[in-house]
Protein backbone atom coordinates (compact mmCIF):
# COMPACT_ATOMS: atom_id res chain seq x y z
CA UNK A 1 0.00 0.00 0.00
CA UNK A 2 1.66 3.45 -1.26
CA UNK A 3 1.47 6.49 1.01
CA UNK A 4 -1.86 7.86 -0.81
CA UNK A 5 -3.77 4.42 0.02
CA UNK A 6 -2.64 4.52 3.13
CA UNK A 7 -3.85 8.28 3.96
CA UNK A 8 -6.98 7.69 1.95
CA UNK A 9 -8.01 4.54 4.63
CA UNK A 10 -6.59 6.41 7.15
CA UNK A 11 -8.91 9.37 6.56
CA UNK A 12 -11.93 6.63 6.01
CA UNK A 13 -11.00 5.06 9.72
CA UNK A 14 -11.11 8.65 11.09
CA UNK A 15 -14.72 9.45 9.60
CA UNK A 16 -16.31 6.41 11.13
CA UNK A 17 -15.08 7.39 14.62
CA UNK A 18 -17.98 7.65 17.26
CA UNK A 19 -15.82 8.64 20.42
CA UNK A 20 -14.29 12.13 20.81
CA UNK A 21 -11.52 10.80 23.20
CA UNK A 22 -9.93 8.81 20.38
CA UNK A 23 -10.30 11.46 17.63
CA UNK A 24 -9.04 14.25 20.75
CA UNK A 25 -5.44 11.62 20.96
CA UNK A 26 -5.20 11.29 17.05
CA UNK A 27 -5.18 15.34 16.84
CA UNK A 28 -2.70 15.39 19.53
CA UNK A 29 -0.62 13.00 17.81
CA UNK A 30 -0.83 15.01 14.73
CA UNK A 31 -0.31 18.59 16.44
CA UNK A 32 3.11 16.96 17.75
CA UNK A 33 4.04 15.45 14.52
CA UNK A 34 3.33 18.72 12.72
CA UNK A 35 4.75 20.79 15.19
CA UNK A 36 1.88 23.00 15.34
CA UNK A 37 1.23 23.24 19.06
CA UNK A 38 3.09 22.20 22.44
CA UNK A 39 2.49 18.89 23.56
CA UNK A 40 0.73 19.51 26.64
CA UNK A 41 1.02 16.66 29.26
CA UNK A 42 -1.23 16.02 32.00
CA UNK A 43 -0.80 15.91 35.60
CA UNK A 44 -0.36 12.66 35.63
CA UNK A 45 2.17 12.32 33.40
CA UNK A 46 3.90 15.11 34.74
CA UNK A 47 4.35 13.37 38.07
CA UNK A 48 5.49 10.03 36.33
CA UNK A 49 8.19 11.76 34.64
CA UNK A 50 9.26 13.76 38.19
CA UNK A 51 8.83 10.50 39.43
CA UNK A 52 11.13 8.85 37.05
CA UNK A 53 13.75 11.72 37.42
CA UNK A 54 14.11 11.25 41.01
CA UNK A 55 14.44 7.31 40.68
CA UNK A 56 17.16 8.14 38.10
CA UNK A 57 18.39 10.35 40.61
CA UNK A 58 18.82 7.99 43.15
CA UNK A 59 20.29 5.25 41.04
CA UNK A 60 16.80 3.23 41.70
CA UNK A 61 16.33 1.78 38.38
CA UNK A 62 17.64 -1.32 36.61
CA UNK A 63 20.24 -1.72 33.54
CA UNK A 64 19.40 -3.46 30.55
CA UNK A 65 20.69 -6.40 31.71
CA UNK A 66 19.25 -6.65 34.86
CA UNK A 67 15.84 -6.28 33.72
CA UNK A 68 16.51 -8.96 30.95
CA UNK A 69 17.72 -10.88 33.67
CA UNK A 70 14.28 -10.57 35.92
CA UNK A 71 12.40 -11.24 32.89
CA UNK A 72 14.01 -14.41 32.16
CA UNK A 73 13.80 -15.35 35.61
CA UNK A 74 10.11 -14.58 35.80
CA UNK A 75 9.26 -16.49 32.42
CA UNK A 76 11.25 -19.67 33.70
CA UNK A 77 8.48 -19.14 36.73
CA UNK A 78 5.32 -19.46 34.52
Amino acid sequence: MNTSDLKIDLINRITQLKEARIIEEIQKILDFELDQNEYVLSTEQKERVAEGREEYKNKAYLTEDQANQDIEEWLKEK
